[in-house]
């Protein structure tokens, strides 16, 4: 996306076909032992550093004994119990890429009853737990990550590997040049300033739908940046995430990586 408030964004590129990797864990791993929150991760429960501290607050038990110790070394014969549940790590790694619809929560269940991302997942089609990486607020659309690879998911939502995203911003009012080169060069919000990698207007539309490339992930970033400004955000949508986009994938539907795409963000991204 270039950094240009002149050049227009076209949010529309291409995607590969439908396949299903996997990656099993060697035996020679669980003998050798592997460390509890990397053993819950590979069970498909969360992020590795997620399950250190389901692990530190007592949620996870070796052979019906709490452990508390993120690198405890568990091994093919242990009995791991996540909240007194059996565990066992994932034998088939599921990547799932979703256009998340309106009014779905992010998360694996809501206490509230409202309606999840994983309402809208085929248990037919995807018969092992996966779960969301990251957060797309309720009233935010678009690309979602969903796997049971703590390890990737772990890269992906880690500040230091800079994952790319680029959303498109439809606004109640015009955006001035003035202002898109006020978001271009930085601006200082409540915590700490904000430096984005390139907004412009979108190619074909009116001045009030904006198109703005970030790598940071603070909560409400997007909607924060033009509320600074003056501006309410009246739709917010995720159209690239990590190198992958949503062309072709139809709203409230979700796709399995491809092989291509899976190597991509495990080893070059």
């Amino acid at each position: 996306m270039p950094k240009s408030v002149n050049n227009r964004f076209d949010p529309d590129r291409s995607r590969g076909k439908k396949q299903t990797p996997e990656d099993r864990l060697t035996e020679k791993e669980l003998e050798e032992g592997m460390r509890l929150n990397k053993y819950i991760a590979h069970c498909g429960i969360c992020s590795r550093r997620k399950a250190a501290e389901y692990i530190k607050n007592g949620h996870v038990k070796v052979n019906d004994s709490v452990v508390t110790e993120a690198g405890h070394r568990v091994v093919s014969i242990d009995k791991v119990l996540f909240k007194d549940e059996l565990i066992k790590p994932e034998e088939k790694l599921v990547y799932l890429l979703m256009n998340k619809p309106l009014n779905h929560i992010t998360t694996v269940k809501d206490e509230r009853g409202r309606r999840t991302v994983m309402d809208l997942i085929d248990p037919k089609e995807v018969p092992v737990r996966v779960y969301p990486v990251g957060r797309l607020d309720r009233a935010t659309t678009g690309l979602l990550m969903l796997t049971n690879d703590g390890d990737l998911a772990k890269k992906l939502s880690h500040p230091s590997f800079e994952v790319k995203k680029i959303y498109h911003v439809v606004l109640d009012k015009l955006v001035t040049e003035e202002d898109l080169e006020k978001i271009k060069n930085g601006l200082t919000l409540e915590d700490g300033p904000v430096a984005v990698d390139g907004v412009s207007y979108v190619k074909g539309k009116n001045r009030n739908e904006v198109g703005i490339e970030l790598h940071i992930g603070r909560n409400r970033i997007v909607r924060r940046i033009f509320e600074h400004l003056g501006y309410n955000v009246e739709k917010l949508d995720r159209v690239y995430y990590a190198g992958l986009t949503k062309l072709d994938l139809p709203r409230g539907r979700y796709r399995f990586l491809t092989e291509k795409e899976v190597i991509m963000l495990k080893h070059f991204l």
